[in-house]
């Protein structure tokens, strides 16, 4: 489990993450648009300077989803973090990052699946799903592998 902390945090961007529950503890993941093979992913973004942790996570996600009528159940016990692959770190962020130190947040959704717009002013994703817990390692790229199955262990 990588949820230490890296040796030089200066090369991990600051990050907050949801896993988000539905009524019936599904798991909110989105396709990223960016990527040429199937990415799915839960909500995740940058923390701006200065920024509370969990205000950063309510933020990313109604900028990424739309999605605000939600509850905070719990907060990540420490910070995970992941390596970006080889072929990644240079291009993304500008280079200045190797990966991502992040701070978990699992929170409940309590609006409707109308309600959930990926077409924001930035948009990320293509197209979203609740899925069971346990898929969630089958979907996910193979770098966040590892953060995704010590996140269920944490919150589930």
């Amino acid at each position: 489990m990588k949820q230490n902390s890296p040796k030089d945090l200066s090369l991990y961007r600051p990050n907050v993450g949801i896993m988000l529950l539905n009524k019936e503890g599904k798991v909110f993941v989105a396709q990223r648009l960016d990527s040429p093979g199937p990415a799915w992913q839960m909500p995740q973004g940058g923390i701006d300077e200065g920024e509370d942790y969990r205000a950063a996570a309510l933020r990313e996600l109604e900028e990424e989803t739309s999605i605000s009528h939600v509850e905070i159940l719990k907060e990540s016990r420490g910070w995970y973090h992941y390596d970006l692959p080889p072929e990644l770190q240079g291009k993304i962020w500008g280079g200045e990052y190797v990966g991502q130190r992040q701070k978990w947040f699992l929170m409940r959704y309590s609006g409707e699946d109308s309600d959930i717009n990926l077409k924001t002013s930035h948009p990320e994703f293509s197209s979203w799903k609740w899925v069971d817990a346990k898929n969630l390692t089958d979907l996910a790229v193979s770098f966040k592998v590892h953060v995704y199955k010590s996140l269920v262990k944490e919150f589930l």
